[in-house]
């Protein structure tokens, strides 16, 4: 089992105090000792994939650069996309083709099966292979030098804050820090500490607690009345962007520490006019990875209008089966995809969509429609096939007030959860350790011991996993 909360709480410091103590030259070899311990507390052998992954790059990266010409690189840009994609296809999609395949040949009526595999998925594989992906891709490209030291390398791949979650980070942006004398300064203790602490309390506090009243929802709405069934699918959306954006700030506020800054990923998504700011706002490591390495090389929207089209449709649906093997995923991406490409060719046309000051109504207005979009789609997501995304619509439809079951949500997670919205429509592009360092002493501290105390008392009684680590 990867380390909890709690257990990361405290893993972390001890990281930090080796970090400051070691002279600068032994710092990337305990990190990456310390990155691969926290990996290897969740399964031992799958730090073996890392590892492999990290060894073929390398090389690739190495070989890459020594060929003057593009024809002669190609081989070894293959081979890193054969493995990192191998990997990913084998352990997180090859079940869900062999199944899929399996149903057509019955339905052919064939009496043949091809067998499936019983491997554990490995946590956070799609973040750590699209991240050494970006490095091959770059070098192949010449847009980045290959490093010639495998253990930085390998501490890039696998640097243990937003290793099996992201943010995916690039390497031209992270290395370098990496490879910094960072001194120990009270500015990025406090920064770093007040992101924790805020993402601790979102995970803790908001996205814990409304974890066991979705999942009670999701696990039969015929139970629960229409009603229910809906305040159920509006809190998922604040369940799950509370539970990735509380690990991203966390990871952000781990790495701050050492004096490491990674890459924002959210900057209040559902405070998005339309789903291309949506996007633009929420996972934004993914976003932009996919922007630079899938969205350009088809060539954008440097095309005629129809393979435009195409190349948004490609993106996210390729967006969503990242996410899972599952045809919900692949679903909940075009459908993306779909309402983009509406909106966009709306606006193109009346020209509906002005400019709007932050927290105008016209803003509110449009932001509340990108919601609702946003909140249906994540049916999609949250169920674990199509026919049960189709029976929340259902039930939400017929089930009126008939209901064995009601929807009891503490008034405690209430106020939190109200607080954490507004303090979300205030950090409007914003950052919380900036935005709390900024106010006065006795304010600044008041939030504190607000944050503390909601943690320590109110905190979710069972411990959830991150919902992406599943990714």
């Amino acid at each position: 089992m990867l380390f909890n909360t709690i257990e990361f709480v405290f893993f972390l410091p001890v990281v930090v105090i080796l970090y400051y103590l070691l002279p600068v030259k032994f710092r990337w070899i305990m990190l990456l000792a310390a990155s691969y311990i926290f990996y290897m507390a969740w399964k031992v052998e799958y730090i073996f994939l890392i590892a492999f992954s990290t060894m073929i790059d390398y090389f690739s990266g190495i070989m890459m650069e020594k060929q003057t010409e593009k024809k002669s690189r190609r081989p070894y840009l293959i081979l890193s996309l054969l493995t990192n994609l191998g990997l990913l296809f084998s352990f997180k999609y090859f079940n869900f083709t062999s199944s899929n395949l399996n149903s057509l040949i019955h339905f052919m009526g064939l009496n043949k099966d091809i067998p499936l595999m019983n491997f554990l998925l490995p946590v956070g594989i799609s973040f750590y292979t699209f991240q050494t992906l970006s490095y091959s891709i770059d070098v192949y490209y010449g847009r980045q030098k290959a490093e010639k030291h495998l253990g930085y390398f390998a501490l890039y791949v696998a640097f243990f804050p937003q290793l099996v979650a992201g943010p995916i980070e690039r390497f031209s942006r992270l290395t370098p820090q990496l490879k910094m004398r960072h001194d120990f300064t009270y500015e990025n203790l406090a920064n770093g500490l007040r992101l924790i602490l805020y993402g601790l309390f979102i995970k803790m506090v908001i996205a814990d607690n409304l974890s066991a009243v979705v999942d009670k929802i999701y696990a039969d709405p015929s139970q629960y009345s229409s009603i229910d069934i809906i305040k159920g699918v509006g809190l998922y959306s604040f369940q799950i962007y509370s539970d990735f954006y509380g690990y991203s700030i966390i990871a952000i506020g781990s790495a701050l520490i050492m004096g490491i800054h990674i890459m924002d990923n959210f900057r209040t998504p559902y405070l998005a006019k339309n789903i291309s700011e949506f996007w633009q706002r929420w996972h934004i490591s993914l976003s932009t990875w996919f922007r630079d390495y899938l969205y350009y090389p088809l060539g954008g929207n440097r095309v005629v209008r129809q393979r435009w089209m195409i190349n948004i449709l490609i993106v996210f649906v390729v967006s969503g089966i990242w996410h899972g093997a599952n045809w919900n995923f692949l679903i909940w991406g075009a459908l993306y995809g779909i309402i983009y490409l509406i909106e966009k060719l709306i606006n193109d046309s009346f020209k509906l969509e002005k400019k709007h000051k932050p927290y105008s109504f016209g803003h509110l207005a449009l932001a509340a429609k990108t919601f609702i979009f946003v909140t249906i789609i994540w049916v999609f997501f949250r169920s674990q096939s199509f026919t049960e995304a189709i029976a929340v619509f259902k039930f939400i439809l017929t089930n009126g007030n008939t209901a064995t079951e009601t929807l009891n949500l503490p008034i405690s997670t209430l106020i939190f959860l109200a607080i954490f919205i507004i303090s979300d429509v205030i950090l409007y592009n914003y950052r919380f350790d900036k935005w709390s360092g900024n106010l006065p002493f006795v304010i600044r501290w008041s939030v504190y011991s607000v944050l503390i105390f909601a943690i320590i008392v109110f905190a979710g009684v069972d411990n959830f996993p991150f919902i992406y680590f599943q990714f």
